[in-house]
């Protein structure tokens, strides 16, 4: 299980200086989280059940007293007392052990199923979290930019090269980017309460996130191999076994029980005769068997668990196709980030020598507030799209890890 752990999150961290304070994270997770901590206790459970099942029937033992005592030839019979003990057909409790043994198997992949949708989750969150950050200040630069051409607009303003509309256009638009950096604010707080009880930890618990995160410049190669060694399919193959294994434990519990019993009765000796071994108590060993004749239940079993094995082929391959179909969409979302990522990019460089034309025109008095604007919406919606395909990028190289690795 921890080489699936430790895997995962290395893989997530490949792009990144502060990777490190993303790992710690995730371990906090794996320690707190009480999902986790859930399926250990039912992984415990079904391990005890081993227990449970390594042992024989109840032993029998009765007592009865001859109210009117019998009389035979050695004298009457005054109680009896009876031990019986039966014991399933050899083999039957090695059986049921594998049988509980297979279920916990199964139910293991339920852990490491958890623990990478945990590693998943937590990541995510890390991600929106940066995303939130990262789009804030892009809105306060260009809320300081804005501010600048407000004093560049002033000054137009009173030499009569630029009307005051122009100034209050400029304003509004900043109240606009500061609601916007509000919002934000407010996102993050909700984001940042969903990252900490990930952690199970107090939801005001400040988390710092990336200072910079960069699109990586190659993609890690992927193999569809590993996707067949996924632990959601894995599940299939461990919860077939168990079946297997009951359907051997049910041709054992239909074999015979052999029981084996001792039957002891005291006699009183006889007073009025002196027979051969006069009193001598009786002792009488006994064996059993229990056979189920006309049980029909172990049959019916038989059917049921044929049909179940064939119910977990169809939901292993009805789960293949979907991991599938999740893995080959993830694959393209991340090229088409990378796609948007380039196109953003070109655009942020032409409107950058826009914007630096628009300068060396206020130089010559000919600027021209109305393109300001449009050039400093063109920026910032470029600089939100970049931020969005970074994060879509690294949200789908999670999916990708949570699947192949």
């Amino acid at each position: 299980m921890k080489k699936i752990v430790f895997i995962s999150i290395g893989l997530l961290a490949f792009s990144f200086s502060d990777a490190q304070s993303l790992d710690v994270l995730i371990q906090e997770a794996l320690a707190n989280n009480p999902e986790i901590q859930k399926f250990e206790l039912q992984y415990s459970i079904v391990n005890e059940k081993v227990n449970e099942v390594n042992t024989l029937p109840n032993s029998e033992i009765s007592v009865g007293y001859f109210v009117s005592e019998p009389e035979t030839r050695t004298g009457a019979q005054r109680a009896r007392v009876s031990l019986r003990q039966m014991i399933p057909w050899f083999g039957t409790i090695t059986s049921r052990e594998n049988y509980v043994n297979s279920l916990a198997d199964a139910q293991y992949e339920d852990i490491v199923i958890a623990k990478r949708k945990l590693i998943a989750s937590v990541s995510q969150s890390y991600y929106n979290l940066y995303t939130i950050k990262a789009k804030q200040e892009v809105l306060v630069a260009n809320i300081k930019l804005l501010k600048t051409y407000e004093t560049l607009a002033l000054t137009s303003v009173e030499v009569g090269k630029a009307s005051a509309i122009s100034v209050l256009r400029l304003q509004m638009r900043q109240n606009e980017l500061e609601q916007l950096t509000k919002v934000l604010q407010q996102d993050f707080l909700a984001e940042q309460t969903l990252f900490n009880k990930l952690l199970n930890r107090n939801k005001a618990i400040v988390v710092e996130v990336f200072k910079a995160l960069t699109m990586p410049s190659d993609d890690l190669l992927l193999s569809s191999e590993n996707l067949q060694l996924h632990p959601e399919l894995l599940k299939y193959d461990k919860l077939y076994a168990s079946v297997e294994q009951s359907e051997v434990l049910n041709q054992k519990e239909n074999a015979p029980m052999l029981g084996f019993g001792l039957d002891y009765i005291p006699v009183s000796e006889r007073t009025d005769m002196d027979p051969i071994d006069n009193g001598k108590d009786i002792l009488m060993p006994m064996v059993t068997f229990s056979i189920p004749l006309f049980n029909k239940s172990y049959s019916s079993k038989t059917k049921q668990n044929q049909l179940k094995l064939q119910e977990i082929e169809l939901q292993k391959q009805e789960r293949l196709n979907v991991l599938e179909t999740t893995l080959d969409k993830a694959i393209n979302n991340r090229i088409s980030s990378r796609i948007s990522h380039d196109t953003q990019t070109k655009n942020l460089s032409q409107a950058k020598n826009a914007e630096d034309i628009l300068i060396k025109s206020y130089e010559t008095g000919t600027i021209d507030f109305n393109d300001v604007l449009d050039i400093q919406e063109l920026q910032l919606k470029f600089q939100m799209n970049q931020i969005e395909s970074v994060k879509t990028y690294y949200l789908q190289t999670i999916i990708i890890n949570y699947l192949t690795n």
